[in-house]
């Protein structure tokens, strides 16, 4: 870092859409070589700030009311979109949070990568497809100069992001903005990235704005954090000291939310921790401490024996499978009634298909799903239906999962209405506003609509819909893993606060560790379709027994810049679990090492 003038200063910027200001007054500078990193909850202005540095606020129709934004001596804020075309990718290039929608399905990723290079260099295609080549390889994929010739939909979550990665490094740009790049990836395919953006940061010298609300990776990025509340910043200053000594009552709100790995050391039970919250501008903290010793082992509620699912992927000529996915290889599991389970692992280890095949939303080739110890095979069409209203599913994407056409109350009464639950009209409009309630929200917004929530508050109406058919089983694929910090906590107090009420019994599908560790009892640990180890919350994070499991903890970011961690780095992807048909995967048996812990031999 130099003392010299500033790479990038933003001075006193204000963005507005007509009269309502997104960003008021912003001001701070990025240094080259440095990493600011700008956090805050969804709605603060940080993707606006970001979007206002390339002036793409102009197709959104923003306007500056005020301000500058000086680029090594010029003001992009006057500058003209054509000015902005040379910089943009050149001199200022940008990752986007969603790497699908970013990348263009109907090109290749060399194409696309090298579209960048030949539109700001004078090169030819030749020496541009050699660069794209050096791109990919230097953001760590494999299998670089076969990599090119492929379409974005051929490409995993973590590849994309690198592919992503590659083109906004193609020009070797003197400052990067990351936005919120590592959001929905697992936390092994997250650390390789940040350590890929580490490394070339150091080896360009670029300066970096790093937009995200995890304060795990803030404090393993970041040299300077800017902390953003309703579109003004409210605290600024070195990592270090944010993280030590916060100043303003939000900072201390958002770093009170953040779940710490390693934080319920020696604690046998999941606990609930009381929040702090904003209120009239200061800190409060609210609601009460609670071990949650809500299980009840006589009988379990789910069993789940040898659950094998495999997807057919390739038929030759004349229609014979060729290739199969093993999705789930003869998995076993119970879930006992006030409990939660945590099924745990990257991408493709087959948590989610886990629960949809429990959901009766696929089907398994083979193995027997028991509840309240009667299969699913030997019950009948009715028998089945019941089961559907007593096991519940909530879905990673609140948005996606409510219809947009029908109010918030309509959705949460479906339930009701389709189980026969309550007849009276009256009485089901009274019970909508009761779970509405239950959830935090107010029964008067039962009468709108998907749109007009945050994404926290869907989430919220997606749980009171679940809650609606009184199920004892809620299976929960990666809820939390799109929201704020702040919400997330508040969020899985409300799991704990159903479960200690209700009895409800979670399956939690998650790749986020430190929720894990706070609100489990059990937790399994899966990879390529099989559990590598299994036992209470206690037995996994604190005796870890299995590499695996110990090198999927060690990559998981610790919300303190002073924490020196000891790496094991997990390279590369996982292996294709594609395979001919005769050459299954070979089953894993387990070794009970301890009462109640399982771990896979020979693995």
């Amino acid at each position: 870092m130099t003392t010299q003038t500033p790479l990038l200063s933003v001075e006193d910027l204000t963005v507005a859409f007509g009269e309502n200001r997104v960003v008021e007054n912003l001001s701070f500078t990025v240094e080259a070589g440095q990493t600011v990193a700008v956090v805050g909850e969804s709605g603060s202005g940080k993707s606006m700030t970001s979007l206002s540095i390339m002036r793409l606020t102009d197709n959104l129709g923003a306007h500056f009311k005020s301000g500058k934004i000086m680029f090594e001596g010029r003001d992009l804020a006057q500058a003209t979109q054509k000015e902005m075309r040379s910089i943009r990718g050149n001199e200022i290039a940008m990752i986007f949070q969603e790497p699908m929608t970013s990348l263009n399905p109907v090109f290749t990723v060399g194409d696309q990568i090298s579209e960048a290079i030949l539109l700001h260099e004078n090169v030819s295609r030749a020496v541009a497809e050699d660069k794209v080549r050096q791109l990919l390889e230097m953001v760590r994929l494999p299998d670089a100069a076969n990599l090119m010739k492929r379409y974005p939909h051929q490409l995993s979550g973590g590849m994309r992001q690198r592919a992503m990665i590659a083109m906004a490094l193609a020009c070797r740009p003197k400052l990067l903005i990351a936005d919120e790049p590592t959001t929905a990836l697992d936390v092994t395919i997250q650390a390789q990235i940040l350590t890929i953006m580490r490394d070339l940061q150091r080896e360009l010298g670029m300066g970096m704005i790093f937009i995200t609300h995890d304060m795990g990776v803030v404090a393993e990025m970041a040299d300077h954090v800017v902390v953003m509340w309703k579109g003004r910043k409210v605290e600024e200053g070195p990592v270090r000291e944010i993280f030590a000594n916060p100043q303003h009552p939000y900072t201390r709100t958002l770093l009170s939310a953040v779940p710490r790995l390693g934080s319920m050391k020696g604690e046998r039970l999941p606990k609930r921790r009381p929040l702090t919250v904003l209120e009239d501008g200061q800190p409060k903290v609210v609601g009460e401490e609670r071990v949650q010793d809500t299980v009840r082992t006589d009988e379990p509620l789910l069993s789940v024996e040898d659950m094998l699912v495999r997807f057919d992927i390739r038929k030759n000529f004349f229609g014979k499978v060729t290739h199969r996915l093993s999705a789930v290889s003869k998995v076993s599991f119970d879930v006992y009634p006030g409990e939660t389970l945590a099924l745990v692992g990257e991408s493709g280890s087959g948590k989610s298909t886990i629960g949809r095949t429990i959901q009766q939303l696929q089907r398994a080739q083979s193995g027997v799903i028991r509840v309240r110890g009667k299969s699913f095979a030997d019950m009948s069409s009715a028998e089945l239906f019941k089961m559907r209203q007593e096991v519940q599913y909530i879905f990673q994407d609140p948005f996606a999962s409510l219809d947009p056409r029908k109010t918030v109350g309509f959705s949460i009464a479906e339930p009701i209405h389709t189980h026969g639950l309550i007849g009276d009209r009256k009485q089901v409009t009274k019970r909508v506003h009761e779970l509405l309630e239950r959830v935090g929200l107010p029964s008067a917004v039962a009468s709108r609509y998907p749109h007009e929530f945050s994404g926290g508050q869907r989430q919220r109406i997606c749980i009171a819909r679940a809650l609606a058919s009184n199920p004892k089983l809620i299976i929960a694929d990666e809820a939390l893993s799109a929201l704020d910090v702040s919400i997330q906590a508040q969020i899985i107090n409300l799991f704990m606060d159903l479960q200690a009420d209700l009895g409800l019994s979670y399956l939690f599908i998650s790749h986020d560790l430190a929720v894990v560790e706070q609100m489990s009892h059990r937790v399994a640990v899966l990879y390529l379709g099989q559990i590598m180890e299994m036992g209470s919350r206690q037995q996994i994070f604190e005796q870890t027994s299995h590499p695996y499991t110990k090198r999927l903890l060690s990559a998981v970011p610790i919300a303190d810049p002073a924490f020196d961690r000891a790496e094991i780095r997990i390279e590369g992807e996982i292996p294709n679990p594609v395979r001919r048909v005769g050459d299954e995967p070979a089953i894993l048996g387990h070794d009970e090492i301890s009462p109640g812990h399982f771990v896979a031999r020979g693995a």
